[in-house]
């Protein structure tokens, strides 16, 4: 098996300085494991890596859908395969940064993905039943059914919701239930995880949502708008997108915007941070210690 390196955790913990660092060491390529920065035009928002912080390093998987796509964990399992194939046939290592643990279990796990087909009746019906009696309704029916599901899941994303209420109808079983069974053989990942004390890690989600503002994050989400991106599209449900959509309606201030993004985002780190924990064989290190555990593997 030919080996393959990932690097996980928490958002703002130091993930892509830290791959960056590692690719100039092995002279190889990265691939990006995040499932908001695969969207164009979508660059501070995502916290997508500058072309002076990748210093000419080739990057893969970042640009590659249009903010109103829907972009499927199983697509994005077959890209990155394909990428991560192109650069071992280079006789390098490929290097997987990001924090969607989702992909990590794609690419690591024979997960099946997209094998569970669609209802339009049984989504049609969830959809009205949202629209009767509210996205937090919809959300406690699923937490009836699928506890873990739904703590992963907030109650506005109705889509999500409404998908995995779907497979349980169609298959009988829970979303959270539906794990992989076997590894996958070809392809041998290490997985590291970024371990950064809870302080410090607030501190600098905090301080990257200020320099989100100060970069024009406003502007980039007023520009999607401009471009006919709808509010309601798959991308626009990010943290630090769908916040100051109301902003500019008018309905909020921007300091309450800037707050709630800081929160959501702290809520969505602490998320990540329990299911990296339950991921079995991630090496867990500090962040001026993982380089150099990475190089000894």
């Amino acid at each position: 098996m030919k080996k393959v390196i990932a690097i996980v955790g928490p958002t703002a913990s130091g993930k892509t300085g830290a791959s960056i660092e590692l690719a100039e060491k092995l002279n190889t390529e990265i691939i990006a494991m995040d499932s908001m920065q695969i969207y164009r035009y979508m660059d501070i928002g995502t916290a997508k890596p500058t072309p002076k912080e990748m210093e000419g390093i080739l990057h893969h998987m970042l640009d590659v859908a249009e903010p109103n796509d829907t972009y499927s964990v199983a697509q994005y399992k077959q890209a990155a395969m394909t990428c991560i194939q192109a650069i071992q046939r280079k006789g390098k290592t490929p290097v997987l940064v990001g924090g969607t643990g989702l992909y990590l279990r794609a690419l690591s796990s024979d997960m099946h993905l997209g094998d569970t087909l669609g209802d339009a009746a049984i989504r049609g019906k969830y959809e009205t039943y949202a629209k009767e009696y509210g996205n937090k309704a919809l959300h406690e029916r699923l937490g009836d059914i699928d506890a873990e599901t739904a703590e992963r899941l907030h109650e506005n994303d109705v889509r999500r919701v409404i998908r995995a209420l779907e497979i349980f109808e169609i298959t009988g079983l829970p979303l959270s239930k539906r794990k992989a069974s076997q590894p996958q053989s070809d392809l041998d990942i290490s997985v590291f995880g970024v371990l950064l004390e809870r302080e410090r890690l607030i501190e600098r989600i905090n301080q990257r949502v200020d320099n989100m503002f100060e970069q024009g994050l406003v502007q980039e989400v007023e520009s999607l708008l401009h471009m006919g991106i709808s509010p309601e599209a798959q991308a626009m449900q990010g943290i630090g997108y769908k916040e100051i959509v109301p902003y500019l309606r008018g309905d909020l201030s921007l300091e309450s915007v800037v707050e709630t993004i800081k929160i959501r985002t702290r809520q969505y780190a602490k998320r990540q941070m329990t299911w990296f924990r339950a991921t079995e064989g991630i090496h867990w290190e500090a962040p001026d210690k993982i380089v150099q555990s990475m190089l000894e593997v």
